[in-house]
């Protein structure tokens, strides 16, 4: 099975606002997100949630500026590694993502 990077990009001004019962829906939308990847037959190799962009450090050449590199409305907040059959079910996959505000992006591993 091929691998996939599942970068997960919503509005940190919605997820700050969010009530604590909106974040636990979110929190339980994601568990079954994990299930529902299995019952796909792909595998959540890895995944993580970031902290917010302004704890960021961008480095362009030998220049490092602390935050993100560009004011975006949706920052990368987490990604999922996932195992999947090919690109369709990586999709498939990707589109199972609870988001709040925003979108994810679907991108092959490269294998040398």
């Amino acid at each position: 099975m091929a691998e996939y990077m599942i970068l997960i990009f919503d509005d940190e001004a919605t997820w700050a606002a969010a009530a604590q019962d909106e974040f636990d829906r979110m929190l339980t939308a994601h568990n079954r997100f994990a299930e529902q990847v299995v019952e796909l037959g792909g595998k959540i190799v890895s995944g993580h949630a970031l902290q917010p962009s302004p704890t960021a450090t961008s480095i362009r050449g030998d220049v490092v500026t602390d935050g993100p590199f560009a004011e975006t409305k949706e920052a990368l907040g987490g990604y999922y590694l996932v195992e999947a059959e090919d690109l369709d079910k990586a999709l498939a996959i990707g589109k199972l993502v609870p988001v709040l505000n925003g979108g994810v992006e679907v991108r092959p591993i490269m294998v040398f």
